[in-house]
């Protein structure tokens, strides 16, 4: 409730001292040094509330407060390893939130930003931010000269539905209702007659 953060932090350092094994009491000082750019305190805080009360959603502060530290590597393993996947649904958009630091858009695309775009297009997946993510990966792999991910293979997966439906507009299926159309056959000529008078405005 406290809206200066670092009279807040003091309050939460109180409040720890007289009460350090409970779960609550560490998770808010935790949240009170985050907020007041205390990053490695928070880490500290944030990771005893998570043994105390074994709740996953602090990892999206964590992270953040690991990618304050500039342990970038620390902060993606954060929001992409296997305990993130156990978590709500709002853990995605908040490792995208994390995520969006200056290296990804700094214009540089060399094989150290590979895994930046790899890990940054898994969380708009999962967030279901399909095209956004079809986009990353396909940069992830232009920056993947190493061959050290397969960002290739997944925006190739994402892009296939794409690919399949112009297919199918090649090869003559009707798009309104999936069925093969004759060589220079029209569309129209399927239409029940009776159905398109019903349907016309005789006034």
């Amino acid at each position: 409730m406290e809206e200066d953060p670092a009279r807040a932090y003091r309050h939460a350092l109180a409040a720890r001292r007289l009460a350090a094994r409970v779960g609550l009491v560490r998770e808010a000082s935790g949240i009170a040094a985050y907020r007041a750019g205390e990053w490695a305190e928070a880490l500290t805080e944030l990771r005893a509330a998570r043994r105390l009360t074994g709740r996953g959603s602090y990892l999206p502060l964590m992270a953040d407060s690991e990618r304050a530290l500039g342990r970038l590597d620390r902060a993606l393993e954060l929001v992409t390893g296997p305990e993130s996947r156990d978590l709500d649904q709002g853990l995605p958009e908040a490792a995208v939130a994390v995520l969006q630091i200056p290296e990804l858009t700094n214009g540089r695309a060399g094989p150290e930003s590979a895994r930046l775009f790899y890990a940054y297009a898994d969380a708009l997946l999962d967030a279901g931010r399909e095209d956004e993510a079809r986009d990353w990966f396909g940069r992830a792999a232009a920056a993947d000269t190493d061959g050290t991910t397969d960002a290739a293979e997944r925006f190739e997966e994402l892009d296939s539905v794409v690919f399949d439906y112009l297919a199918d507009q090649e090869d003559g299926e009707d798009p309104a209702n999936g069925e093969d159309l004759a060589d220079g056959e029209d569309p129209m000529d399927r239409e029940d007659p009776e159905e398109l008078l019903a349907g016309e405005d005789h006034g």
